[in-house]
Formats: C-alpha cells, structure tokens, sequence
C-alpha cells in the first residue's frame, strides 16, 4: 500500500514526535508500505522518511520547484523518486493521485490544510481512501473535540465520522489502514446542502 503522510515541516519541534513518526516510518516499511510525502528533510516529514528508509521502504518525495529555488525548506536527499511540480496544487494532487492512503502526523497550518482538504473530497465521496490522524502526545485532541462539537451543533453529519480514525495508537492505525475498504456512503448522507 502507498501511503501518504502529511505532518510538520519545522525543525525545532519536540524530538518526541520525531523518535515517534520515525519509529511509524519503519513499522510502514516493515509493513510492505511505501511512503508519498512532501519531499522535506526536516520535522516529522523527515522523521517518516527516514524511518521508511531504515525500514528499507519506497520513498516518493514530491516537493515545489520554489521550495529549493528560493530555500523554502530542505529538501530530502534519499528519496527513490522525487517529483517537483511548479505549485502547492500540483503538489497536493501528485500526492493524492499516488496514495492508497493517508496518515496525519502532528503539523501546522499545511497539515491542517492538507488533511481538511482530503477529507472534504472523501465526504464529497471523490475517493474512499483511509484516513487516520496519528493523535502523537495528545496533539490533536482539541481539534477532535471542534469536529464532535460541530457534530453536536449539526455543522457536521454525525456519519461523517465514518471518513476518519483519530488514534494515538500505531498498531489500531495501521489495522484500520489496512482493512479492507468499506462501502462509501452517499453525498447526500454526509452532507447538507
């Protein structure tokens, strides 16, 4: 399976969450996965790859021209493919295209993005591909208990539930990621509108 893991860029995060995503990396790997990632050496984009890699895993990095032009952000050295696309869409795309999967890993605002983007277009059922937000050291909580409480104010179908697996618990992720797909739901049960 391909799985595509979105997740911080940054440097100077706690190492806790890097020693957790590497050690996620090489369980990938030892799974038979391969990785899709957005091409940075640093923070937990870094961290997974290098733990594909020890896990002696495929690497696709795909990461902007720009980044390296105008040194946005190192880029990873020991992918098995990098793909530069000109923009952040074609980023996103290229990454989704390649992906049976995703993985959520602590982040900032393009995680955040990335991983509302990719769970719209699952509720829009554009794709059925799993999604798990890796809950790393509790990071994620608060925006768990947003998306109930939407729910509760029903901004959200409570079925909407069903697109996603929030976990801080490597072994459920990855039992979750590897079940067999489910039927998808309907648009019309997901959303209002």
């Amino acid at each position: 399976m391909r799985i595509c893991v979105f997740g911080a860029a940054s440097p100077t995060i706690d190492k806790e969450y890097i020693e957790t995503v590497e050690k996620m990396g090489k369980e990938m790997a030892q799974r038979g996965h391969s990785l899709v990632f957005g091409g940075g050496a640093n923070g937990l984009m870094g961290a997974a790859a290098r733990g594909v890699r020890d896990g002696g895993g495929h690497i696709l990095g795909v990461i902007p021209k720009f980044f390296e032009e105008e040194d946005v952000e190192e880029v990873c050295d020991f992918c098995t493919e990098m793909i530069c696309p000109d923009t952040m869409r074609q980023r996103k795309q290229i990454m989704e295209d390649n992906a049976d999967a995703f993985i959520i890993t602590p982040g900032g605002i393009g995680t955040f993005e990335e991983y509302f983007e990719i769970l719209t277009s699952k509720q829009l059922c554009r794709h059925n591909k799993p999604i798990a937000v890796f809950n790393v050291k509790g990071y994620y909580n608060e925006l768990y208990h947003a998306m109930e409480m939407a729910i509760e104010k029903n901004f959200i179908r409570g079925n909407c539930r069903d697109l996603y697996l929030f976990t801080d618990d490597m072994d459920e992720m990855f039992r979750y990621l590897e079940a067999p797909v489910t039927d998808t739901h309907s648009i019309k049960e997901l959303k209002d509108g």
